[in-house]
């Protein structure tokens, strides 16, 4: 298995490629800047042991997507990725309102319906900080995490009620 950094330069040296020789994205900053949350929350949960199944799970049946799916140990966690790019105006955490958690819990329902009823589960919120540097003009690199380590905060067990 190669080591992280090795996987993690690769891909940022992909994406890099790909920034230079592709035409740009028309996506709104914004997903671009969830895209990269999600890509880095990615590498973090498997850095701390996570077994990610699938990402971006969407259920035939309801509205509504779920970030990751993944392993921790024996219990099955879907995680909500929050990518921002400061914490003056709202947390990522708190930012999965009412409305948000019922359209994920539909899709874990729908989820679970595949799997044994006695299958351990919970719900995780993750929370990734792309924070601009001060002196550092904004710039489309930055909305990508060029060069910009992002902080990512884990919350276990969040609540799927509000």
């Amino acid at each position: 298995m190669l080591p992280r950094a090795v996987v993690l330069a690769t891909v940022r040296a992909f994406d890099w490629l790909a920034d230079q020789s592709l035409p740009r994205e028309k996506s709104p900053a914004h997903q671009i800047t969830g895209r990269r949350g999600e890509e880095a929350a990615y590498f973090h949960l498997r850095k701390l042991g996570y077994t990610i199944t699938s990402r971006n799970f969407r259920s035939p049946r309801c509205r509504g997507e779920i970030d990751l799916i993944g392993w921790e140990n024996d219990v099955l966690c879907f995680i909500e990725v929050k990518t921002r790019s400061t914490r003056d105006v709202k947390p990522g955490e708190a930012a999965v309102d009412q409305h948000k958690r019922r359209e994920i819990a539909a899709v874990v329902r729908d989820f679970l319906r595949r799997l044994p009823a006695q299958c351990q589960w919970r719900f995780d919120v993750v929370s990734v900080y792309y924070e601009k540097k001060t002196g550092v003009p904004h710039s489309d690199s930055f909305l990508c995490g060029g060069g910009n380590q992002p902080q990512i905060e884990v919350f276990r067990n969040s609540s799927l009620t509000a």
